[in-house]
């Protein structure tokens, strides 16, 4: 599972919030929510992603209440990734349940605005294309790669026991 794109770097503690706000949380429609993705800590976001582009974070990405709509948000807006530093527990199994790869990484703070980064994630590779570096990171586990793969843990489950 190769991914490449474009970094949009955020700080500490971005919390649910602050990736979508609560005046969006009466849908679940992942254009919907994408379309207002960050809008409360940069309100020209969505101006700047591209399909596939990647956001990077430091600690604690993800903190605050418990409801998908923040990866769906993300995932809705055409983000492939996320790399943080750490994730709130609550957001990294969100992520996973809707099929939003999620990358710890401790060197993260080298990673710029606007770097592109190829990632590997069968491997725990991160390659910044921009910076000739490579760090290293937990590679994701097989099963985790089905995961995101199939799109989430609902669509494993159908694919897995063939049901619509």
């Amino acid at each position: 599972m190769i991914i490449r794109g474009k970094v949009h770097k955020f700080g500490n503690d971005i919390n649910t919030d602050d990736i979508i706000a609560a005046k969006y949380l009466n849908t679940t429609d992942a254009k919907e929510l994408g379309k207002h993705c960050m809008e409360t800590i940069d309100s020209d976001f969505i101006q700047k992603v591209s399909k596939g582009n990647i956001i990077v974070g430091g600690k604690n990405f993800g903190c605050g209440s418990s409801r998908e709509h923040a990866p769906i948000a993300i995932k809705g807006c055409g983000i492939s990734l996320v790399i943080a530093k750490s994730f709130a527990r609550i957001f990294f199994r969100n992520s996973v349940n809707i099929g939003l790869p999620i990358l710890e990484l401790k060197d993260e703070g080298k990673i710029n605005e606007g770097d592109e980064l190829e990632v590997d994630l069968t491997k725990g590779k991160v390659r910044n294309l921009i910076q000739n570096k490579i760090y290293e990171s937990q590679a994701f586990a097989e099963f985790m790669q089905e995961l995101i793969q199939s799109g989430g843990l609902m669509k494993w489950i159908r694919r897995k026991h063939n049901t619509k």
